[in-house]
């Protein structure tokens, strides 16, 4: 066929999704995840700053927050008012910045909350690392969130140079923080004409707020997150039950609909077991087909942002995202 172009997305191996070979130590972490879920209150009966503090205690099942000696928090001027940045910084010169954006079903969740892995872009990649504590619903919904992360964004654009010595930029996140950080770049893009960043980590993503078959289908097992706990986050952050009378499928609020022309090389992590697995495969189609570069990680067994729960599998996703990385430095 005249002008045909052979595709570049490579093929996904079946393998990837077969249950039995899940390791065993992913095996029983996801075992012992779906029984301390189990065993707590069901959170949806709390109120919001209820669940925010029992998870800085560590009361759940992410493990709690270990916060680092190295971090300090500055405050830039956003729409809305101040906005904390969480920074941990290099031990020698950096060789660029990373700006992160937390997960948490727009809900949750804290930039204090990353330490760990702040210092380990500080560490293996010299990267100045910034955490955006953005505005949380439902005492905040959309657009207050996106609109944290586009000023934290724009501030990084314009000061890290001058502040950090940072010319290479990175952006990142989990879970919502994947959508945030995608949002983000888009935003970037249309608003501003600005495309700052070199690459991004985006895991876990939740890309389409309509709900990919992948989510729908999940049903009620408690491995991190449920169809009904993504409802409900979806809820959460437009609104209410009505969704603030916002259209789901809005590329500002559901970016897996954007035009993806002209944004940066991504590397996409997802766990096979994890109710959000389509939208990370369909994003790749997506960001792929748009023209531009991006690397597939799909990890077997994996439940919902995997990478913070202390593991091999997490160890070999974390270690395969900073090579990425690395390849801009």
């Amino acid at each position: 066929m005249t002008g045909a172009v052979p595709c570049q997305l490579p093929a996904l191996d079946a393998a990837l999704f077969d249950s039995e070979r899940i390791d065993a130590e992913t095996r029983k972490l996801n075992t012992a995840i779906v029984d301390l879920i189990n065993a707590a209150p069901d959170q949806w009966s709390l109120p919001p700053q209820e669940v925010r503090d029992l998870r800085a205690q560590g009361r759940g099942a992410f493990p709690a927050p270990i916060l680092s000696p190295r971090a300090r928090t500055v405050e830039i001027p956003g729409p809305r008012g101040a906005i904390p940045l969480r920074i941990v910084e290099p031990r020698d010169s950096a060789r660029g910045a990373f700006l992160h954006i937390h997960g948490g079903g727009w809900t949750f969740g804290t930039a204090d909350g990353q330490d760990a892995r702040l210092e380990r872009f500080a560490d293996n990649l010299g990267l100045v690392a910034i955490s955006v504590e953005y505005r949380l619903a439902p005492e905040h919904p959309y657009p207050a969130g996106p609109d944290d992360c586009e000023a934290a964004a724009l501030w990084l654009a314009r000061e890290g140079a001058a502040l950090f010595g940072a010319e290479r930029l990175f952006i990142g996140g989990e879970s919502a923080g994947a959508h945030l950080s995608l949002v983000t770049l888009l935003r970037l893009r249309d608003r501003h004409g600005l495309s700052p960043f070199s690459g991004a980590v985006l895991t876990a993503g939740c890309f389409d707020l309509g709900l990919t078959p992948s989510v729908r289908h999940w049903g009620e097992e408690k491995l991190v997150l449920n169809t009904r706990d993504i409802e409900k986050f979806v809820e959460s952050y437009l609104g209410g039950p009505e969704l603030g009378g916002h259209d789901p499928r809005h590329p500002d609020i559901s970016p897996l609909y954007a035009d993806l022309s002209g944004l940066p090389p991504a590397h996409l992590i997802v766990g096979t077991r994890d109710p959000l697995v389509d939208d990370t495969l369909f994003l790749h189609t997506r960001w792929v087909a748009a023209g531009n570069r991006a690397e597939l990680a799909v990890w077997t067994g994996g439940a919902h942002v995997f990478v913070v729960f202390p593991g091999t599998l997490a160890d070999r996703a974390l270690a395969r995202s900073e090579a990425f990385l690395a390849t801009f430095l």
